[in-house]
C-alpha cells in the first residue's frame, strides 16, 4: 500500500469528488474520495460520497482496484463497499491490512464494523482469523495512547462471543485482543472459557498469556507447561516459560526448560536467543552475546524478530551506550550545571586531564579557573607509544588540536548520525556506514574538533545535562566511521586498523576510549579480526594498570568495561578489568548523572516482545 502525502483537506477533496461524480467522471471522483479517506477516515460526508459513487457505477469496486502498490484510502474504500456488498468478512481482511499499515488511523471506527448484527453473519472460524490479524498487526501490549483505534475490533470481538459463546477459537482470538488492549480481565475470563470447551495447545498458551499478564505467574506458568503436553515440539512455548520463570528470578530453571528445547532443536531461533540472553545474566560473560551476535548474523531469515541482544546490552558500558566520562574537571562541570551555570571558584589537579575534558569544561564554563599544580610521571601530555597521528600538541598545560577543523559536511554528518545509546555494537556498526564517504582527515578533524550538538531534543538534553557526553559521541561515531575507511583493504595491513591503533597509544584521551571501541566494534562483526583485538585490548589495559600504579587515569575504568566487552579476550584480562572497576565501584555514579542518563537512554528503550505468535 502506498500513501502520497496529502496536498487538499479532506473537504476540498470532496468536492472535487462531488463534482468530479456531477460530471460523470467516476474515476476521478474515487480518486478524489480515496484521498479524502485517508484524511477523515469517519466523516459520514466521507462515507455518504462513497455510497453516490458506489451507486452510479453499479457497485464501485472496479473504481478502487486492490494490488501491490494500491493507495491505503484505495484499499479502505474497497473494504466498505465490500461490506455494501454483503461481503464483511472480506472487507474486514482489508480494513486489518490498513490497519496494519498505518495503525493509528481510525480505520474501522465505522457504524458497520461495530453493529452488533455483524458477528452473527460471520463465520464464527473466520472472525477468529480476523482477530487474529489484527493481533498480528499490533504491538503487545498496545501503548495506551495507541489503543483507540483498535476499540472497534474488541467491540466486534465482544459481540462475536456474545453470538458464539462456544467458539473455543474465537473465545482464545478475542482475549488474545482484549490482553493487548489492556483488558486483562476479560482476557482471562475469555480464555478460560475456551480451555473449559476445548483444551488446546493454542487455548493453552494463549490463557498462559493472559494470566502473566495478569500478574498470575504460578497459573501462567501452569498453562503454558499444558501448551507442552499438547504439543512437545512446539519449541517457542519452551521459550515462553524459561523467560517468564527468568523474569521472576528462577534463572536455574529457565536455563533447564531452554536446555530441553534446544535437545530437540539446537538451531531454534527463539531458544538460541533466549539462551544467549539467560546464560549471560547468569555469569556476565561477553561470549554468550557475541555468540548471539554471530548467530543473529548466520540465520538472517529468523521466525520473526528477536529483541534479546538488544536487552542484553541496554544500559551497559559500551555495549548499549557510551560511558560517562570520569575526572575532576567533569565532576565540576555537572556540579556547575546542577548549580545553574555558577561555576567553583577553583578546580586545582595534581596532574593534568585528558585534552578533550580540559578543553570541554573550559569551554563549557568560561568562568572556570583551573590550576594543574604538577604533571606527573608517566607524563600525561606524550604518547603511550610512538606514532604519526598525533592529534594533540601541548604549551605547557594548555593542549591544542594539530589538526586543520573537519568540512562542514562532514560535521553535519556526525551530528545526524551520533547518539549516546545504541541496540548492541553490531548496530551501531551499521548505523555508521553513513560515514563511509568522509575523507580520513575529516574522520580525524571530528575527533578534535566535535561540531555543535544538533538542534533537537537530544541535542538540547545532552547540552543542558552533561556537555562532555556529546563530546564523547562525536568521537565515537568519528571512530565508528574509520570503520568503513577503506574495506576493501585487508584487516591486517589497513588504514582502518592502523590509525585506529595508533590513536590508542596516543595521549591518554577521551578519543583512546572511542577507538578502542571501534576496535573492539570490528571484532563483535568480524570474527576473523577476535583474536587481534583480543590482543590489543589486552596490552592496552595491561599499560593503564601500569601507569595506575603511579597516577590517576582517569580513562581506566572506561577502559576495564571495554575490555569486558570484547569477543574473546582472554582470562587475564578480564580478571584485571574487574579489578579496576573495584574501588570505582564503590564510589557508584553520582545521582544526578544517572537521572540525565535514564532521560537519554529512555529514547531507545524498548519493551522486549515475547516470541511472536498467532495471539
Amino acid at each position: 500500500m502506498s500513501e502520497e502525502p496529502p496536498a487538499l483537506t479532506a473537504a476540498e477533496e470532496l468536492a472535487l469528488a462531488r463534482l468530479a461524480l456531477d460530471e460523470g467522471d467516476l474515476t476521478h471522483a474515487a480518486d478524489h474520495l480515496a484521498a479524502a479517506l485517508v484524511l477523515a477516515p469517519t466523516l459520514p460526508d466521507t462515507h455518504e460520497t462513497l455510497t453516490r459513487i458506489a451507486a452510479a457505477s453499479g457497485g464501485g469496486l472496479d473504481l478502487f482496484p486492490l494490488g501491490q502498490r494500491a493507495h491505503i484510502g484505495a484499499v479502505v474504500a474497497h473494504a466498505h463497499l465490500l461490506a455494501a456488498a454483503g461481503r464483511p468478512a472480506e472487507g474486514l481482511d482489508l480494513l486489518v491490512a490498513a490497519t496494519g499499515h498505518a495503525p493509528g488511523v481510525d480505520w474501522a471506527a465505522v457504524p458497520w464494523v461495530t453493529d452488533p448484527d455483524l458477528a452473527g453473519r460471520l463465520d464464527p472460524e473466520r472472525c477468529a482469523r480476523i482477530l487474529m490479524q489484527v493481533c498480528a498487526a499490533a504491538p503487545d501490549p498496545v501503548p495506551r495512547i495507541g489503543r483507540a483505534p483498535l476499540q472497534p475490533y474488541l467491540t466486534l470481538a465482544r459481540h462475536a462471543v456474545a453470538a458464539y459463546p462456544r467458539h473455543a477459537l474465537l473465545l482464545g482470538a478475542a482475549s488474545a485482543l482484549a490482553r493487548r488492549l489492556g483488558e486483562v480481565t476479560l482476557a482471562v475470563t475469555w480464555a478460560s472459557r475456551g480451555v473449559r470447551l476445548a483444551p488446546s495447545k493454542l487455548g493453552e498458551v494463549w490463557l498462559g498469556y493472559a494470566y502473566r499478564s495478569a500478574g498470575r505467574t504460578r497459573e501462567a506458568l501452569a498453562a503454558l507447561e499444558r501448551a507442552v503436553g499438547h504439543d512437545p515440539d512446539d519449541l517457542a512455548v519452551y521459550a515462553d516459560i524459561a523467560g517468564t520463570l527468568a523474569d521472576h528470578g528462577r534463572l536455574d530453571q529457565a536455563l533447564g526448560w531452554i536446555d530441553r528445547a534446544l535437545a530437540r532443536d539446537p538451531t531454534f531461533d527463539c531458544a538460541v536467543h533466549t539462551a544467549h540472553r539467560l546464560r549471560f545474566l547468569r555469569d556476565g560473560d561477553v561470549g554468550h552475546l557475541v555468540a548471539l551476535a554471530d548467530f543473529t548474523r548466520d540465520h538472517p531469515d529468523d521466525s520473526h524478530e528477536h529483541t534479546d541482544l538488544a536487552e542484553s546490552c541496554r544500559s551497559r558500558p559500551w555495549l548499549g551506550q557510551v560511558t560517562p566520562a570520569t575526572g575532576a574537571m567533569v565532576d565540576a562541570l555537572r556540579r556547575a550545571l546542577a548549580a545553574d551555570g555558577l561555576p567553583d571558584a577553583a578546580v586545582h589537579l595534581d596532574s593534568l586531564e585528558p585534552p578533550s575534558a580540559m578543553r570541554t569544561v573550559t569551554a563549557a564554563v568560561p568562568g572556570l579557573y583551573v590550576e594543574v599544580t604538577g604533571v606527573a610521571d608517566p607524563d600525561p601530555r606524550e604518547p603511550r607509544r610512538a606514532t604519526e597521528c598525533r592529534l594533540w600538541r601541548y604549551d605547557g598545560t594548555t593542549a591544542a588540536p594539530t589538526l586543520p577543523t573537519p568540512s562542514t559536511a562532514a560535521a553535519d554528518r556526525v551530528r545526524q548520525l551520533a547518539h549516546p545509546a545504541w541496540p548492541h555494537p553490531p548496530a551501531a556498526y551499521d548505523a555508521a556506514v553513513g560515514l563511509a564517504t568522509l575523507d580520513l582527515a575529516d574522520l580525524l578533524g571530528l575527533l578534535v574538533h566535535p561540531p555543535e550538538p544538533p538542534p533537537t531534543a537530544l541535542g538540547r538534553v545532552l547540552t543542558g545535562q552533561d556537555p562532555s557526553l556529546w563530546v564523547r559521541c562525536a568521537q565515537v561515531w568519528a571512530c565508528l566511521g574509520l570503520l568503513h575507511h577503506r574495506t576493501d583493504e585487508e584487516w591486517a595491513t589497513s588504514t582502518r586498523r592502523r590509525v585506529l591503533v595508533e590513536l590508542i597509544w596516543g595521549v591518554e584521551d577521551w578519543i583512546t576510549e572511542a577507538a578502542l571501541f571501534a576496535l573492539v566494534t570490528a571484532a563483535w562483526v568480524d570474527p576473523a579480526v577476535r583474536a587481534d583485538v583480543a590482543g590489543l585490548v589486552a596490552e592496552r589495559l595491561a599499560d593503564v594498570a601500569a601507569v595506575a600504579q603511579d597516577r590517576p587515569v582517569p580513562i581506566a575504568v572506561s577502559l576495564a568495561h571495554l575490555a569486558l566487552a570484547t569477543p574473546a579476550v582472554d582470562p587475564t584480562t578480564t580478571a584485571l578489568a574487574h579489578r579496576l572497576l573495584v574501588a570505582p565501584a564503590r564510589a557508584g555514579r553520582p545521582g544526578r548523572l544517572g537521572r540525565a542518563w535514564r532521560r537519554l537512554t529512555t529514547v531507545l528503550r524498548r519493551r522486549r516482545r515475547r516470541p511472536v505468535r498467532p495471539g
